[in-house]
């Protein structure tokens, strides 16, 4: 008598982003805002970062509602319904549970139950690591579509008197639809990590000091934040980073990523019609374009001065608001790269959707 043999789920050859869609917070924070808080100026952070203004959320708006919102777009760009995905990815830092999931309360919103549904911690890498995944999955067979969003509300877990990256940060979401395609639409990933460098962008406590740490502070007319419960005031965890590490690391190491990621795609410079970097800080992005030797027809992503720094939510946001001023980039090449805490970073070549 044989052995049994397994069935597999019928293998696609490629994968392609079939829609996109973005969420943009109601709130806009100018520099002059900001500079209530710190001994800056708009001058000085313009300079400095590109940021002129940046969105945030009110209270009553969450990580799952602007996901959704960014969602509900992308599945109406590519043309289907939260019943044809065959799995939801959300890329976050910022979702305020570690358990359960941003995706799987967001699953069933869309009526995606019973796809599969988890998060990604990945930071400002975390959309890359995402349609890394998706396009994996699609092309194994294990789904027909994928969604994956990049949704952060990073207003909540910042310190608004703290100098280093809080001014930075703002909120938001993008989402794209990754599914099957007769030709190759997202070349291979080139992701990874340094944990050596795992201290470089952080939070000032972890979970278990705000359970253990008292009596140490309560939020103030500058916005430090806390939590506070009853009498007793509780420490809550907020964003630091060592600028001048992440920036040099940005600068000098990512560069080499992408162009990685350009040789895996079997593309060059000239092949390219858009640069989506994260969006971190304008000088790292203008080092990268110079490093890159990117010519001028490439048309290069530059959402931050409007949106500031979202974390996994920068690069579909930079894409959609590409791809809304520029239509004719619809269906050409774009490079991608995302980098950020961990240290991580991912990059692909994708066929814009």
């Amino acid at each position: 008598m044989s052995e049994p043999t397994l069935k597999q789920s019928p293998a696609r050859e490629h994968s392609r982003i079939a829609g996109i869609g973005a969420y943009r917070p109601s709130v806009v924070v100018t520099n002059d805002d900001v500079c209530q808080w710190i001994d800056s100026s708009d001058e000085w952070i313009r300079q400095r970062t590109g940021i002129v203004t940046r969105h945030r959320a009110p209270a009553d708006v969450s990580v799952i509602d602007m996901a959704e919102g960014a969602a509900r777009e992308a599945l109406e760009s590519a043309g289907i319904t939260g019943s044809q995905l065959g799995a939801v990815i959300v890329s976050t830092v910022t979702h305020p549970f570690a358990t359960p999931s941003a995706a799987a309360q967001l699953a069933d919103r869309l009526g995606a139950t019973p796809a599969p549904a988890y998060d990604i911690s990945a930071a400002c890498a975390g959309y890359c690591y995402g349609v890394a995944q998706a396009d994996a999955l699609v092309r194994s067979g294990a789904a027909e579509y994928v969604l994956v969003i990049g949704a952060e509300k990073l207003s909540d877990f910042i310190d608004n008197t703290e100098r280093t990256i809080s001014f930075l940060l703002g909120d938001g979401a993008g989402a794209v639809v990754v599914g099957p395609s007769e030709t190759p639409g997202i070349g291979p990933s080139v992701w990874g990590s340094d944990g050596s460098r795992w201290g470089t962008i952080g939070m000032t406590h972890s979970l278990l000091d705000v359970r253990d740490l008292s009596d140490e502070a309560e939020r103030d007319g500058a916005g430090n934040a806390a939590a506070v419960l009853g009498t007793e005031a509780k420490i809550w965890p907020t964003l630091r980073q060592d600028g001048q590490s992440v920036f040099r690391w940005a600068v000098w190491e990512m560069a080499k990523v992408a162009k990685r990621a350009l040789d895996a795609a079997g593309v060059g410079p000239d092949d390219l019609a858009a640069f989506v970097p994260h969006q971190a800080n304008m000088r790292i992005i203008d080092e990268m374009v110079k490093q890159l030797g990117l010519p001028a027809s490439v048309i290069v992503a530059r959402d931050i001065a409007d949106a500031g720094n979202t974390s996994a939510a920068s690069i579909p946001l930079a894409a959609h608001r590409l791809l809304k001023e520029n239509p004719d980039l619809s269906g050409k090449l774009a490079l991608q790269i995302g980098f950020g805490a961990g240290l991580v970073f991912g990059a692909q070549v994708v066929v814009l959707p």
